[in-house]
């Protein structure tokens, strides 16, 4: 019972990293059965997140909140813009800046990549297509320095998607945001 009454309290303590949380666990289940964030849970995450903000802390947490935001969707537009991850994926990260602002996000983000590195990994060996990934990748990394122009970039990696392992992006940002979280002490 006293563990019961523990995460009660927990959990009542920082509702808002426990609602990023299950934001993000729904998010990552949908986006790992259809390959997509939807809009009705990306855009309610971030607009409820300048409010709540702004409720709690005035302008002054609105501002930090418009740039944590701005920190998520800046974080993921450059892989975005080259056809690298769905836009589901970037306002997704967006999201979890509008409700924990900048500094956290940036971490966030940083512990998703790891991960996100990882589960790409263990997807490419459990597939048994290291070859032909690492070449692809190499091949990848050849376009975007010479290509450099992101437009011409995405109706590239358009044409190769239907080749490519598509990893949903939205699992390793919600692995990656729950273990900061986790890290910081932010859910208990």
């Amino acid at each position: 019972m006293h563990d019961l009454n523990d995460l009660t309290n927990a959990v009542l303590r920082h509702w808002h990293v426990w609602f990023v949380t299950v934001t993000l666990i729904v998010a990552a289940v949908i986006d790992g059965k259809q390959l997509k964030v939807p809009n009705w849970i990306t855009y309610p995450m971030i607009v409820s997140g300048w409010i709540y903000s702004t409720a709690f802390f005035g302008w002054e947490g609105l501002g930090w909140s418009l740039l944590g935001t701005v920190v998520g969707l800046a974080l993921l537009l450059g892989p975005y813009a080259i056809g690298g991850m769905g836009a589901g994926d970037v306002k997704l990260l967006a999201g979890v800046g509008a409700w924990i602002w900048s500094t956290d996000t940036l971490y966030a983000y940083c512990w998703s990549a790891v991960f996100g590195g990882v589960i790409a990994i263990g997807m490419v060996l459990y597939r048994k297509a290291w070859h032909k990934h690492a070449a692809q990748f190499v091949h990848i990394i050849n376009e975007v320095a010479t290509v450099r122009d992101p437009n011409q970039l995405s109706v590239i990696a358009a044409e190769r998607k239907p080749t490519m392992l598509l990893l949903p992006y939205g699992i390793p940002i919600a692995i990656g945001t729950i273990f900061y979280f986790f890290l910081q002490g932010m859910l208990v």
